[in-house]
């Protein structure tokens, strides 16, 4: 028998919220979390029933993880991807099972960059020397994650446009397969944050440098995902507001950016942080991120809260106190996928209602 989590002031959570054509039916969305459990980039079993569950479990919005935009962009060779319409299929059919469910369905494009071929974390999470199967790496500038890997090769101006235009394709790719929303991954050390801080960022052309140089790549993504990606569908961004690192990218900067992201047309900021120094001391504890939601929601922007939330009582506190307008659970809804379903007022699916 669940315990329903009840309380009087539990109904924010379970308040819907419209952005553009979508209505997502409660506040709490599933997190992007790699599986890595992809072959060759497809969607496999795995993920029809991983993602199914949480759609089933009544969270609001179901994420998909980080989805590489390019073979030699992907983390792993076990990351999703979306880089041709072969992959368009499998993908279409988790969608529509997420509807089915009442939920609603996003995915996160990314490129890893310089993290990039690297075994996945159940196999030790080292990087892969080319005689692994590893494969060579990109990144603003020749600078290696970790001192001892093999450094990245520094990006032209082609090979920039390049991923702009692999960025934009793939998002044409996201609306085929069904997805409501889209959530550009420019977070936790990918390709795109690289290029925002000055630690991983030391070009001297127009990519590097300045603000308006570092912050030009996610704009010129952004204007080009949004160009294809439908006007009525919301559109998300993720990312890092702070590096931990003195001078490293850093909150203000991040609400400049996300001021020019709104007229760029974003919908919401996803508000994660670090990822892009190996040596960082992040101060971990429970809504230890929430600081930057608020922050950025000031700039009149909608933002997600992330990072350590676990109870009903943290979600709600943070929507009633104005932190963020909608709550991404992760780790909490590996443990129960259920979360959702325990809330006050939740709507049940009827195949278990008996259970309830």
């Amino acid at each position: 028998m669940i315990h329903l989590i009840n309380s009087g002031h539990m109904n924010k959570i379970n308040e819907p919220l419209t952005i553009k054509s979508i209505t997502f039916k409660n506040r709490i969305g599933m997190s992007p979390m790699c599986q890595y459990s992809s072959e060759n980039g497809f969607a496999t079993d795995w993920h029809f029933v991983h993602y199914g569950s949480r759609a089933v479990g009544g969270a609001g919005l179901i994420m998909l993880e980080a989805t590489a935009v390019t073979p030699d962009g992907r983390i792993t060779p076990y990351d999703l991807g979306l880089w041709n319409d072969a992959q368009i299929e499998n993908l279409q059919h988790i969608t529509d099972f997420i509807h089915l469910q009442g939920s609603v369905s996003g995915i996160q494009i990314a490129h890893a960059g310089r993290k990039a071929s690297h075994e996945k974390p159940a196999n030790g999470s080292k990087q892969l020397q080319p005689e692994q199967g590893g494969w060579d790496t990109i990144a603003p500038s020749s600078v290696p994650f970790e001192s001892n890997e093999i450094e990245p090769t520094e990006l032209d101006v082609i090979g920039i446009q390049f991923i702009i235009d692999q960025f934009k394709s793939t998002a044409l790719r996201a609306k085929k397969a069904g997805f409501k929303v889209l959530e550009i991954h420019a977070a936790h050390g990918y390709l795109i944050h690289q290029f925002l801080s000055p630690l991983s960022n030391q070009r001297k052309d127009e990519y590097g440098g300045s603000f308006e140089n570092r912050t030009r790549l996610i704009v010129q993504i952004v204007e080009e995902v949004r160009s294809v990606w439908p006007s009525d569908l919301p559109l998300f961004v993720r990312l890092s507001a702070s590096d931990w690192t003195s001078g490293g990218w850093n909150l203000d900067e991040t609400v400049q950016l996300c001021s020019i992201l709104k007229e760029k047309g974003v919908d919401l900021i996803d508000c994660s942080s670090g990822g892009n120094v190996s040596t960082a001391k992040i101060p971990l504890a429970p809504g230890y991120q929430v600081q930057f939601s608020e922050a950025i929601r000031k700039t009149g922007i909608l933002t997600s809260a992330v990072g350590l939330i676990t109870t009903s009582d943290q979600i709600n506190s943070i929507l009633e106190n104005e932190q963020a307008d909608f709550v991404l659970l992760g780790r909490e809804l590996l443990r129960n996928p259920y979360y959702a379903l325990e809330i006050e007022n939740a709507d049940w699916p009827e195949q278990y209602l008996r259970g309830k």
